[in-house]
């Protein structure tokens, strides 16, 4: 009886435990978002999450999530981390440049790396070396290279500025430390504290191959033998325009942060962005201009899919359409067969389907799955479970969805694309162009030159951009000036001098007070620190181009210094340019097949694209000649001085080692032998000697001879 109501007892105290459990539990999403590009390629977005529980709920035995990931935020005390491999450069023209999707994907050519360490200020730097030499033996990369501070800036306002992953400045975050109830003083300590943690570095040279690609699969827990991943076909990725490999950490698991998002625990996001070109020509029209190619999932990476990861919890492939596409349609009839329709409408926070046999005479048009899959523009290959609406304040987004899960070896999954009619769109382009050249000729000086250039087109209400005020003392007080930051980093031998910075608007140049609202420089030092500059612009809506020119000297290296391909030059990381007023996010609204409408709620790839983020542009990377020492003086010298030094030490040995008995007996065997100009001197003024003496004597004189030749050579050299 006793032992009956002890294990009731065991029971109950054990029933918190296993909802608990149940409850916290470890989640694996992958999902495909595939879309097609205006300058005939297919962009293509691999977007795998992990998700861990808080440590000290769950425990630091896992399943899902990789362990050499947590071990080095454990270690290192990593809040939040982001690194990215990219090859080629992002085309904000041809490819877009304000939404949420480009935000997340567009990173500069080589390697980037920031972090933010729960680590005491003085122990920041040693955490960051260490933490770039752990990075570089998991990736195989040379992220060694930015240990020493000589690389590695420190920013303020960019990046993590205790905001989590918005970072740009405090008040327009929308998560992190911006969500909790803390009072205003205590956020903003918090947010000072955070801002002297963060450290960033980049390595513009870096190549990426397929032994970053390796390890960074090996993450997942179906690696590339299942699922999503297993469509990666090494050649297919790197025969593209663009590529980025990309690593984000956030965690709340340290001490001095458990009150605040608590329930996060750790979150890894690993994603994988392709600009492919299409392989399959047009089926019609094949010559025409405006057709597009055809393509398929098969086409574009050479295998099929044939099922989900099993030990993923969402796994989903997305075909996107944007915006400005679908408004063209609209323009060509789109879906003028009797197709079956269904309008989107409601308010601005709650949607609804109206009445399926509704006209497309509303304010939004039309949609429905049956028209998006097959209209007298396109069709597509493969049978979408539902679709989705991206609600914008100029247009829709279509975003078809593919069910996974019922398909396997015996049924793949081919999802692609056919076009019937030629048809041409735009992107939608950022607020601005950037582009950045150097000014000036020689190996001495020169000037970096920022330009800004206004795009002509309605970006905000493409992508329903919204501006928002500041709520601070230093807000923007017209509602037709817009913001931007400007965050460069140099190396150390450019030496920028600030007091030259020129911002000219339309050409008319304009004072400091005028245009410029936060400004933090530091200047480099010589094989010490780099040259930071962050600055926070305030321009008109109007303003065509902005212009911004800084001087600079070119320092001088040592002979070790210089890379190998010396004359090649140097390369300066790319600069980034936010515009913290100009926000974008990606409402999608989920119509299901059978006429119901719902958020998505499953999807972490959506939900990440619901994020109202400020719009991002990064310049391209820059080329600076320096004077290069001829490098064949030093290699002259090294073989004189060695060729001296084999003759001088060769004719040292061959006089010490030489016997002198057995030689004059060999040569009184053989007979007299003729003699040379010493030995003939040396009979006439030694007569009176012998043969023998006037012979040793003779070989004293010779190394007498070369030892006065090496000496007087050493002392030439010692004086020139």
């Amino acid at each position: 009886m006793q032992f009956h109501h002890y294990a009731v007892l065991l029971l109950v105290a054990s029933f918190p435990v296993l909802i608990a459990q149940k409850l916290d539990e470890e989640e694996f999403s992958e999902e495909l978002l595939v879309r097609p590009l205006p300058d005939r390629n297919v962009f293509a977005h691999f977007h795998f999450t992990h998700r861990l529980p808080p440590t000290v709920h769950y425990g630091s035995h896992h399943v899902l999530f990789p362990k050499a990931i947590f071990q080095i935020v454990q270690k290192f005390r990593i809040r939040e981390m982001e690194l990215s491999f990219t090859q080629g450069r992002w085309k904000y023209n041809n490819w877009g440049g304000v939404d949420p999707l480009t935000r997340l994907q567009a990173k500069p050519s080589g390697v980037e790396l920031w972090a933010v360490f729960a680590v005491p200020d003085d122990q920041v730097d040693a955490t960051w070396g260490n933490l770039t030499h752990a990075l570089s033996g998991l990736f195989c990369a040379s992220l060694n290279f930015l240990e020493s501070m000589v690389m590695v800036a420190k920013p303020k306002k960019m990046f993590a500025s205790g905001c989590g992953k918005e970072g740009i400045t405090p008040l327009v975050c929308s998560e992190g430390f911006a969500d909790h109830h803390a009072s205003n003083q205590s956020r903003s300590k918090d947010q000072n504290i955070l801002r002297s943690r963060v450290r960033y570095g980049a390595l513009p040279r870096e190549a990426v191959c397929t032994e970053n690609l390796t390890p960074w699969l090996k993450l997942l827990p179906c690696r590339d033998k299942a699922g999503l991943a297993s469509l990666l076909d090494r050649p297919t990725i790197y025969k593209g325009s663009y590529h980025s490999l990309r690593l984000y950490i956030k965690s709340n698991n340290f001490e001095e942060h458990q009150g605040i998002n608590g329930d996060i625990g750790t979150f890894l996001q690993q994603t994988l962005s392709l600009v492919i070109p299409a392989s399959e020509n047009p089926s019609s029209g094949e010559g025409l201009k405006g057709f597009q190619p055809n393509w398929s999932l098969f086409s574009l990476f050479g295998r099929h899919l044939m099922g989900r990861c099993l030990l993923a919890k969402t796994s989903a492939l997305y075909l996107e359409f944007e915006a400005p596409l679908v408004e063209k349609l609209k323009q060509l009839d789109f879906g003028t067969k009797d197709k079956e329709y269904c309008s989107l409408a409601g308010s601005e926070d709650e949607a609804s389907l109206l009445d399926c046999s509704a006209d497309s005479s509303g304010d939004i048009a039309p949609f429905s799955l049956s028209m998006v899959k097959d209209n007298d523009i396109f069709m597509v290959n493969g049978s979408p479970s539902s679709f989705s609406l991206e609600r914008g304040a100029y247009g829709n987004g279509v975003l078809l969805s593919f069910n996974i899960p019922k398909h396997g070896k015996q049924q793949p999954l081919n999802v692609g694309l056919t076009w019937k009619l030629p048809i041409t769109w735009s992107p939608v382009r950022g607020p601005f162009r950037a582009t950045r050249f150097l000014v000036g000729s020689g190996n001495a000086r020169g000037a970096i030159a920022l330009v800004l250039k206004a795009n002509n087109m309605p970006t905000r209400d493409l992508m329903n951009l919204h501006s928002q005020r500041s709520l601070e003392k230093e807000s923007l007080v017209s509602p037709d000036m817009t913001s931007v930051t400007v965050f460069q980093v140099v190396p150390w031998y450019i030496h920028l001098y600030f007091h030259t910075l020129q911002v000219l608007i339309d050409e008319q140049p304009k004072s400091f007070r005028e245009v410029i609202k936060w400004m933090q420089v530091v200047p480099s030092e010589d094989r010490t620190s780099p040259g930071v500059m962050e600055i926070e612009l305030k321009i008109p809506y109007n303003a065509s181009v902005i212009t911004l020119i800084v001087e600079f000297d070119k320092g001088f290296l040592r002979i070790d210094e210089h890379n190998p391909d010396a004359n090649r030059g140097f390369d300066l990381p790319s600069a980034l340019l936010s515009f913290p007023t100009e926000q974008s996010e990606g409402n999608y609204f989920h119509i299901e097949a059978t006429k119901s409408s719902a958020h998505f709620h499953n999807s972490a790839l959506l939900e990440e694209l619901k994020r109202r983020k400020s719009v991002q542009v990064y310049t391209e990377v820059l080329l600076v000649p320096l004077a290069t020492p001829d490098f064949s003086m030093p290699y002259n010298v090294i073989t004189l001085t060695c060729t001296v030094l084999a003759l001088y030490f060769g004719s040292l040995l061959n006089v010490l080692r030489r016997r002198v008995s057995e030689e004059e007996r060999l040569a009184k065997s053989k007979g007299p032998s003729p003699q040379g100009l010493l030995e003939r001197l040396l009979s006439r003024l030694l007569r009176r000697r012998s043969v023998e003496s006037r012979a040793r004597i003779a070989k004293v004189l010779k190394l007498m001879l070369v030892a006065g030749m090496f000496i007087a050579l050493n002392y030439y050299l010692s004086d020139s």
